[in-house]
């Protein structure tokens, strides 16, 4: 039976391609394959095609990303854009340039269900799951965009909850690592704590990196802050993580937004440690961004010091974040495919 036809270049699979290559030599499925994928380029810069084939692909595989904006920060080194999806959606992904590294912060959902009152995208709601080649593209624009340098650690980490998209987000995970080259120990997949998600993730042959969205360590305060919390609770996901590391032999990352007076206490940080020290997890301390629902305000430095120092000093290894793109709206938690003036969002 034919396959369907696919909706955009990285939606096709080798199989569509091979149908819509069909009168052409075999070879050219890999040389096309290759050329959206290792070389990161759209059918009609593919030069080593007949220009007649450059065109018929072109019109066959169109981007599902098309760019409504694009916002820089940091010198240039922190880029966000803002996606159009085929129906209407939006959806952002954010490219990082570090002198060691260069990293992109890909999106698995048009909004989200987590509910996480913090997260801007959380306070957007759910719109839909993004397809395998909406994920994958987002990578693709990322490796042209940084070009001539590569794009090294991926994170899904943007909008959504990648492991409520698990099938999706799992596939576009292999594609990165199979056909772009990107080493499963710099693909790091964040979760507020979806246990069942996490024991698959287990199961997978990949190795990629598992960081959690923590930001509270009792369940009555975590229920408020990580609703997912009332169906999770902190002794499932800790033997859920705990899995994950015996299985995978990689550490675990602790996401931690730190909000003034709420989860920033020295109390905080004690459970914080009770928390991460059997698991023997990194802590990422986040300074809480702004975002225009949730009021409350992030910790001071000198009281984000400090919690590094007391996770120290109870055996922890703790790092704060460096926070990127803040006055584009691009920092973590603050992803909500805002509208571009003049064109209104379609929901």
């Amino acid at each position: 039976m034919t396959p369907p036809a696919a909706r955009s270049a990285y939606d096709a699979s080798r199989t569509e391609l091979a149908v819509l290559l069909r009168d052409e030599p075999a070879y050219r499925v890999r040389q096309v394959w290759d050329g959206l994928h290792r070389r990161a380029l759209r059918p009609g810069e593919m030069t080593d095609l007949p220009a007649p084939l450059r065109a018929r692909l072109d019109a066959a595989l169109p981007p599902a990303l098309i760019e409504a904006a694009r916002r820089t920060a940091d010198g240039g080194d922190t880029v966000k854009w803002l996606w159009d999806l085929h129906d209407g959606r939006r959806v952002e992904t954010v490219l990082m340039a570090y002198p060691d590294r260069v990293t992109v912060c890909v999106s698995t959902q048009a909004g989200c269900a987590m509910a996480c009152a913090f997260c801007a995208t959380g306070q957007m709601g759910f719109d839909r799951h993004l397809t395998t080649g909406e994920i994958v593209e987002q990578v693709v624009a990322a490796v042209r965009a940084a070009a001539p340098r590569r794009v090294s650690n991926v994170v899904f980490m943007g909008m959504g909850e990648p492991l409520a998209n698990y099938d999706r987000t799992w596939a576009a995970v292999e594609r990165i690592h199979d056909d772009l080259g990107i080493s499963a120990r710099r693909l790091t997949l964040s979760t507020v704590g979806l246990v069942p998600g996490i024991r698959r993730l287990a199961a997978e042959p990949l190795p990629v990196n598992l960081a959690v969205s923590l930001h509270a360590a009792n369940d009555a305060l975590r229920d408020v802050l990580v609703p997912m919390n009332r169906r999770y609770p902190l002794d499932e996901l800790a033997e859920a993580c705990a899995a994950y590391v015996a299985a995978k032999g990689r550490r675990l990352s602790i996401e931690w937004a730190l909000i003034d007076g709420t989860n920033d206490r020295p109390s905080d940080m004690a459970q914080l440690a009770e928390f991460a020290r059997p698991l023997a997890a990194h802590v990422n301390l986040i300074p809480l961004n702004p975002t225009p629902g949730y009021p409350v305000r992030g910790s001071s430095p000198r009281r984000v010091a400090a919690a590094r120092d007391e996770l120290e000093g109870l055996g922890v290894n703790a790092t704060v974040r460096t926070t990127r793109g803040v006055e584009i709206d691009a920092a973590c938690g603050q992803l909500a495919a805002g509208p571009v003036v003049g064109a209104p969002r379609v929901r």
